[in-house]
């Protein structure tokens, strides 16, 4: 493929106001919130950025659950098995070993903290199955409502502080780009904020660590579970600042999400795991079961192979969605377990209790991102990421249903320990950034001129739809060699037409979603193999010999994306 070039910056006005604090937390998920409440906790100052409002992130979406080893009859060795099998050969042991070992303390703290967890007749909390799972350890609140219990607990445990002048939170912000000093460490970030009916502008904002906690990036295709929000920002950032980045190409699709034609385009209604986890099952159109003989666990197979045989037996039938059959488990039971779902799918035409749900595979969740350790520290000094726009190496070339928002949980505690004692050794001084104000010409003595200038791209909005079509195409579920380069073909047309001066949130998310469909496309088309996440037509089988490894990339000196592969060891899980 012809070499990408990524620019360092987005066009956007000279910052016009300042502040700071000792850390920058942006996004307002659960690993955003968790990040946040314990950096105060441990001391530091806290400006938590959020882009809409602190109820709408992904985590509020979440319906099936939060995964970990409490049942007398789990183990954390038996979560870590789990992970490692779904995650294909890719996962990173001792990433995953931190996740299932330190699981059951962080949820039992959410408990603590306020979240409630549905339970049974005897008090205790109910675990659920989903799929990948060999044991009952899903917690889940209000049914299908999990995602929205965690986040309500974590903001009303934030909003007890809102008095605290230690912390302080930005609503409606858009994170632009981070800003580094001389020697390349990450030392704050510039944030448009929008008023009330009125754009307030661009800003800097110092500090001297920033966390990313952004979410994910299922804006670029046309069909996704995920919000409006999810446009991959965080990624973008940190990928224009020099991060090394990781696993791009595992993307998630959802096997099950409700079907509402080929014109529906946005975030679509996802059908929880857990629906086939009380046992529900998938039916072609022809009203045959075909998930038995795939693979062992059948309709509850981890969401990679669910989604596989989904998309070959629409092929086979000449459709475009199979069927979900849930009517045997009845209405009394489905309204109580899944209130959310049903009231769903009532709203669209459907009834779970008494007729078939159609469903196809969407994008839901990316396995890749912001390369970090197991501190979620990123190659940048300063920079940490955490949550679904990190890639700390536990999910590997394809998540664990409910894994998500314990790997958030684990990791933003893990982050925030990590700044703290390193603040308290005297470690990330304040610096001043090199560059707070990138469009300027220097008279401000900013130390910008017309070269850094050159370097800067912005995307209209106009052509959000034209990204989602190619990605759509060639760098969904399943890829090809052709389609793969047909999708970068018609990026690289985009990002030549890359020069607007249209301005303002909607162009700059269009641009982080252009950039990271170049970089998705590119790093697909070198892994020559189905693993995961990751569909190829053209090459079907796992190939251990060649591609048991990651592929990591970064944006140059130059600007030019490079990409490198990283082999790892094979895992035994006997």
């Amino acid at each position: 493929m012809t070499p990408i070039h990524i620019p360092r910056w987005l066009r956007a006005p000279s910052p016009g106001w300042s502040t700071s604090a000792d850390v920058i937390v942006v996004g307002s998920g659960i690993a955003g919130l968790t990040a946040a409440l314990r950096l105060r906790a441990r001391g530091a100052t806290v400006l938590l950025v959020t882009k809409t409002l602190l109820t709408e992130g992904s985590t509020a979406w979440a319906q099936g659950g939060i995964a970990a080893a409490l049942a007398d009859d789990d183990s954390p060795g038996d979560h870590l098995h789990d992970t490692l099998v779904a995650g294909v050969g890719l996962c990173d042991i001792p990433a995953v070993t931190a996740l299932v070992h330190e699981g059951p303390t962080r949820v039992r703290e959410l408990v603590t903290l306020g979240a409630e967890f549905d339970r049974g007749s005897d008090g205790a909390i109910s675990l659920t199955r989903e799929g990948g799972h060999h044991r009952d350890r899903i917690l889940h609140a209000g049914g299908d409502a999990t995602g929205k219990e965690i986040s309500r607990a974590l903001i009303e445990a934030l909003h007890r502080v809102t008095d605290d002048p230690g912390i302080e939170i930005i609503e409606h912000a858009l994170v632009v780009d981070l800003l580094q000093d001389a020697g390349g460490r990450v030392c704050g970030a510039t944030i448009h904020v929008i008023g009330e009916g009125q754009i307030d502008g661009v800003g800097a904002a110092q500090a001297r660590a920033v966390v990313l906690a952004t979410g994910g990036l299922g804006q670029i295709y046309s069909s996704t579970t995920n919000p409006p929000v999810a446009t991959g920002d965080g990624m973008a950032i940190a990928l224009r600042a020099g991060a090394v980045m990781a696993d791009m190409e595992f993307v998630q699709f959802h096997p099950t999400v409700l079907f509402l034609g080929d014109d529906s385009t946005g975030q679509q209604p996802l059908i929880s795991e857990a629906v086939r986890g009380e046992g529900a099952f998938l039916v072609d159109v022809d009203g045959v079961r075909f998930m038995q003989g795939v693979h062992p666990m059948a309709d509850l197979a981890p969401r990679d192979v669910v989604s596989r045989a989904i998309v070959r037996q629409m092929a086979a039938t000449g459709s475009d969605h199979v069927f979900l059959d849930a009517r045997h488990l009845g209405a009394e039971f489905l309204e109580r377990r899944f209130p959310s779902i049903v009231a769903s799918c009532r709203e669209h035409g459907f009834d779970p209790a008494t007729t078939l749900l159609p469903v196809a595979p969407a994008q839901h969740y990316a396995s890749g991102g912001i390369r970090t350790d197991l501190v979620g520290r990123s190659s940048l000094d300063g920079l940490y990421a955490c949550g679904e726009c990190s890639c700390t190496g536990v999910h590997g070339a394809n998540r664990l249903a409910s894994n998500s928002l314990l790997e958030g949980l684990v990791f933003a505690h893990r982050i925030a320990e990590d700044i703290a004692e390193r603040f308290a050794q005297g470690e990330l001084p304040s610096v001043t950034a090199t560059a707070a104000a990138p469009q300027s010409d220097g008279p401000d003595g900013s130390g910008i001129g017309e070269g850094r200038m050159r370097d800067t791209v912005l995307l209209r909005s106009v052509h959000r739809k034209a990204i989602q079509r190619a990605m759509t195409s060639g760098s969904g579920v399943v890829r090809s060699a052709s389609s793969l380069e047909s999708t970068a073909s018609a990026l690289a047309t985009l990002a030549a037409e890359a020069d607007g001066d249209e301005g303002g949130p909607k162009s700059w998310e269009t641009t982080n979603l252009l950039h990271l469909g170049q970089l998705l496309t590119q790093v697909a088309a070198l892994r020559e193999e189905t693993r995961g996440g990751h569909v190829r037509s053209d090459f079907v089988d796992r190939d251990d010999a060649h591609f048991l490894g990651h592929v990591r990339a970064v944006r140059a000196a130059d600007g030019i994306l490079a990409t490198s592969f990283h082999p790892t060891a094979p895992q035994d899980l006997s």
